[in-house]
């Protein structure tokens, strides 16, 4: 299976990236009427909108107002549905491309202020000294309070040589910083890779786009074809949030010869499918040790799950995230987007893992090496996951017990969980390094137990 071959199914987490176009049209009220209740709440919701637009003490914007009840409706079905206004869906649909003009920094909203997560390598931002951990507070003198994070990256997002000055707030420094950048074309590298030692590659995936398959093979062609044959590989999907299901399923299909990768269940027979791998050319039988962590979201949970139930790879990390839902955006009309869910996946063996996330074989957590004389175990067990989210879809559809009463989802966990945010994700859009691998215990125990097994099976002969 090549990277030529789309599927237009998508998988999406808090800000997943994934989107299949179909379009709606007047049919919607084609048989309102069939269902009464359906009709009468559309005239107590039209009711409302007439008496807040007439009498309301303040004058409404009723657009507006309909656009919120709408993004009410839509988000109380789960996490990851949601109205998407024509800034966002386009935003969205650069994401999946692979490139963007703007000024190359990851950002996320913390505590409702807009901040670096961190510079990409070789972009304006990282050129001009932003780091990671910088409060953006104004973007060309705008305040970023009380703005979405999607307004933001739109708003440091343009053409080539436009200019954009972002005003930050930096730890240790009395006052506000501004950075005049200059846009340029920013590539969203999502595959990297370098050989952790003689005849032992390593690959980091840290997102699923449009072409990362292909950059991937061309990844594997590298290592296989090196001076030494390659013996073993480390998968990273450590922080990858998922993306494009096509993708994820040509990458399984890269290291599984037969079998089912994933499965779709729906409520609709269309989106309902089976995926299954073929036999590829290039025979990739060599050991692998898949890397997780509760970061690994959605697409980055299919790949671990099939190469899983498959035993073509050992699982090493923590649970991952657990986000085992599939979802679509149909166009609307003035450039809206709906973005809601379809489905549910599940792995080879039939499982679900919604709300539950992939186990991993050997669970190894991140240790952050601060210095020669001091370490500090990163606190993976307090990062949100899927089964934290509000209105999370459940692993199974809801069943009937005998009496007649459906099964309650189940107890929400404490809210007042924090998103900790690993205190070397940065590292994910920076360079690879010999270095930065031998200071990741993770990766080193993934060498260890390949190279092991290598000596094994040679004294086994």
């Amino acid at each position: 299976m090549t990277g030529k071959k789309k599927k237009n199914l998508k998988l999406w987490i808090v800000t997943g990236i994934a989107i299949m176009f179909c379009t709606v049209g007047s049919g919607f009220y084609r048989n309102l009427s069939a269902d009464d209740e359906t009709y009468k709440g559309l005239k107590i919701f039209s009711d409302v909108i007439d008496l807040v637009e007439k009498n309301y003490v303040d004058p409404v914007d009723t657009k507006e107002l309909i656009q919120k009840a709408i993004q009410g409706m839509v988000g109380s079905l789960d996490p990851h549905s949601q109205l998407l206004p024509p800034e966002a869906f386009e935003e969205l649909q650069i994401d999946t491309r692979g490139e963007f003009g703007g000024i190359g920094i990851v950002i996320t909203m913390e505590k409702g202020l807009l901040t670096v997560i961190s510079p990409i390598e070789g972009t304006p931002a990282h050129k001009a000294g932003v780091k990671s951990g910088d409060i953006i507070i104004k973007v060309d003198g705008e305040s970023t309070k009380d703005m979405m994070l999607w307004e933001a990256v739109k708003k440091m997002r343009g053409l080539k040589g436009e200019k954009v000055l972002i005003t930050v707030v930096r730890k240790g420094v009395s006052k506000p910083m501004d950075f005049e950048l200059v846009r340029d074309i920013i590539p969203i590298e999502s595959v990297k890779s370098l050989l952790a030692k003689p005849g032992y590659g390593y690959v980091r995936v840290t997102n699923f786009q449009e072409n990362t398959s292909d950059d991937l093979e061309t990844a594997l062609r590298n290592l296989e074809t090196g001076e030494v044959p390659l013996k073993g590989l480390i998968l990273d999907l450590r922080d990858n949030p998922g993306g494009l299901l096509n993708q994820a399923i040509e990458i399984s299909d890269f290291f599984l010869e037969e079998g089912t990768i994933v499965s779709i269940k729906g409520r609709q027979k269309r989106h309902t499918k089976i995926f299954d791998a073929h036999r590829d050319r290039i025979k990739r039988d060599y050991p692998m040790v898949v890397l997780i962590n509760a970061g690994s979201a959605s697409a980055s949970e299919i790949v671990a799950g099939a190469l899983q139930d498959h035993k073509r790879a050992l699982i090493l990390g923590v649970t991952s995230f657990g986000k085992g839902s599939v979802q679509t955006v149909e166009t609307l009309r003035d450039g809206y987007g709906l973005k809601f869910t379809i489905a549910r996946y599940y792995t080879p063996n039939g499982r679900s893992i919604q709300a539950q996330g992939i186990v991993p074989d050997i669970e190894v957590k991140q240790q952050y090496i601060e210095d020669a004389e001091d370490t500090e175990q990163g606190d993976e067990d307090a990062l949100l996951k899927e089964k934290d989210l509000k209105n999370h879809l459940e692993a199974y559809p809801y069943v009937e017990d005998e009496s007649g009463t459906q099964d309650q989802p189940l107890d929400e966990k404490d809210k007042s969980k924090k998103i900790k945010q690993q205190k070397k994700v940065e590292s994910r859009y920076g360079p690879l390094s010999i270095e930065g691998l031998q200071e990741d215990n993770q990766v080193m125990r993934a060498l260890e137990i390949l190279v092991g097994y290598d000596i094994f099976k040679s004294s086994a002969r």
